[in-house]
């Protein structure tokens, strides 16, 4: 999927989508959508067809569209979600929905469906999740039973229930997964086949200016060619190959919101007097509600931006990278929005302030497209093999390079990045040799600080090339080079000291080795003495988030 955006043109599809958005969507709107629990489906049809095209941004250029890559979608989703998650998640539906035909469709299908996608801004709808079977796309009861004619088969009949389907009641095309014959494939089903019906729309905790619905395939009938591929039993292979694209576009809708949310948090806390002072000016606000959160975001976004630029350079499917972007930001989304809300006080309790909102909206980035427990697990899984495949040398060769970054480039962290790379490697040999990844729970918290390692390791390399003026031309430019590297360097002591004092206690908790002897294997001593520092790091960072003179 080449990236085919410059930077003009992707600056100008954001600065038109946040154009669109203050005039179609002011927060007035949005609060009365979320009250009413109602899609704006005129809305999102034009921002998905002709008035505003944001359809054509994941459309290849060979069929009407613009052919935007992996980092062109992650800034626009980035883009959207900060105006609104449940509005984003009704174009995302788009995105997901054409991506069995994007992948794997035939050139027929190609240029019918995508072609009238990018022509008449379509919605449509990804037709996966089922009642019973959740996230587990392999747990199939929706079938289809081939219709044969002459020793042929000429069509297909679909039935099944599919659940918490986004835009499953306006969709104009429907992405179906059902179990053939030849075993999981897609169907694309157009709206008004007949025994194509919805329920009620669901009633969500959040996201509530979106449309999920149940979606009911009774007696479907569609002819074999709409069999994505021509070939049965292609549909895992084909949902596997966008795991890693999709989830990073969840990512950004996490990081959207979080910053979102932290976005109305910093300008009220300029002018909420407490004491005497501004609780901009108290460190018991900034370095608990406003900076942790900052440095979470960026570091998402580090991790967010590598992964898309490998992707746009044809890396591979980075199933377990989008898994791990998707982690960070979605989790951090969620922390950032809950802390926006705590420093609003009670403001920030009520809908007129909005972050209660967000709140409530970017929660879901944690659930769809896999849970963040599937996240951990999935992270954990892969990483563990690649620890037995490369015989423990993938995170020490990590470690190795972060500490040849710190000689060549000092104050981005890259020292601690690589004490907490190489205790993350000592971690998985410890589990390997004591055989505890019988544990699920260990393989839970292996996901998680493996994700918090990587992450930190992401931003320190994003700021090494912001120091020196090496970010891909397109990045986000929100975090000064400074202050960059200022978050660089908390989130690496923090990744540090994670990996030691949490492998630790885990370690401890699942086997017979002593205290002392893993604290010294993890380092951390080393881990503690890094922490020398810190407070004045996070001093400075909060005077660049509020732009204070000197920063």
């Amino acid at each position: 999927m080449p990236s085919a955006l410059d930077r003009e043109t992707l600056d100008l599809t954001i600065a038109a989508i946040r154009d669109f958005a203050r005039e179609q969507f002011p927060a007035e709107l949005l609060l009365e959508l979320d009250a009413k629990d109602e899609f704006p489906v005129a809305k999102v049809r034009a921002m998905c067809g002709g008035e505003l095209g944001v359809q054509l941004l994941f459309i290849p250029e060979a069929y009407g569209g613009m052919g935007g890559g992996a980092f062109d979608v992650y800034r626009v989703c980035e883009t959207l979600a900060a105006i609104d998650v449940g509005v984003a998640t009704g174009v995302l539906a788009t995105f997901l929905g054409s991506d069995p035909i994007h992948f794997g469709g035939t050139e027929e299908q190609k240029v019918r469906w995508l072609g009238a996608i990018a022509e008449r801004g379509l919605l449509m709808a990804y037709a996966a999740t089922e009642p019973e079977a959740g996230s587990d796309l392999g747990a199939l009861r929706t079938t289809a039973t081939p219709i044969v004619e002459d020793d042929r088969v000429v069509a297909y009949r679909l039935d099944g229930n599919k659940q918490w389907i986004s835009n499953g009641g306006y969709a104009d095309l429907y992405s179906v997964l059902a179990a053939a014959p030849g075993g999981p494939s897609w169907f694309v089903v157009e709206a008004g086949t007949p025994g194509l019906s919805h329920g009620r729309p669901e009633e969500k905790h959040g996201i509530r200016a979106s449309n999920t619905a149940e979606v009911i395939l009774d007696g479907v009938v569609v002819p074999a060619d709409q069999l994505v591929g021509g070939v049965e039993g292609q549909g895992l292979v084909q949902a596997q190959m966008v795991f890693g694209y999709t989830r990073l576009m969840v990512a950004a809708f996490g990081l959207g919101a979080g910053w979102a949310a932290l976005d109305r948090a910093l300008p009220y806390s300029t002018t909420r007097i407490q004491a005497g002072g501004p609780l901009s000016e108290k460190q018991g606000y900034t370095h608990k509600l406003i900076v942790p959160h900052a440095v979470r975001l960026e570091t998402a976004r580090a991790y967010i931006e590598e992964t898309a630029a490998r992707i746009d350079r044809g890396d591979g499917n980075l199933n377990t990278e989008g898994a791990i972007a998707k982690y960070l930001a979605s989790e951090a989304g969620v922390a950032a929005a809950d802390a926006a809300i705590q420093a609003l006080g009670g403001y920030g309790y009520t809908r007129e302030y909005m972050v209660e909102k967000i709140r409530r909206d970017v929660r879901i980035t944690t659930i769809y497209e896999g849970t963040s427990e599937i996240m951990e697990m999935t992270i954990a899984r892969d990483r563990w093999q690649l620890h037995l495949k490369t015989r423990g040398e993938q995170y020490a060769n990590e470690a190795a390079a972060a500490a040849a970054l710190a000689r060549s480039q000092p104050g981005v962290g890259a020292e601690w990045a690589a004490l907490a790379l190489a205790a993350l490697g000592v971690f998985y040999e410890r589990c390997r040799v004591a055989r505890l990844t019988r544990h699920q729970h260990l393989l839970f918290r292996l996901g998680e600080l493996t994700a918090t390692v990587e992450g930190a390791a992401a931003l320190v390399r994003r700021a090494a090339r912001a120091a020196t003026g090496g970010l891909d031309a397109k990045a986000d430019l929100r975090l000064s080079p400074a202050a960059l590297a200022l978050a660089a360097r908390i989130a690496a002591r923090d990744a540090a000291l994670r990996i030691a004092t949490e492998g630790c206690r885990w370690l401890l908790a699942a086997s017979e080795e002593s205290a002392p002897a893993l604290a010294a294997a993890l380092r951390l001593d080393a881990a503690l003495a890094a922490q020398a520092g810190l407070l004045t790091d996070l001093d400075h960072l909060a005077d660049h988030l509020y732009g204070r003179a000197g920063a």
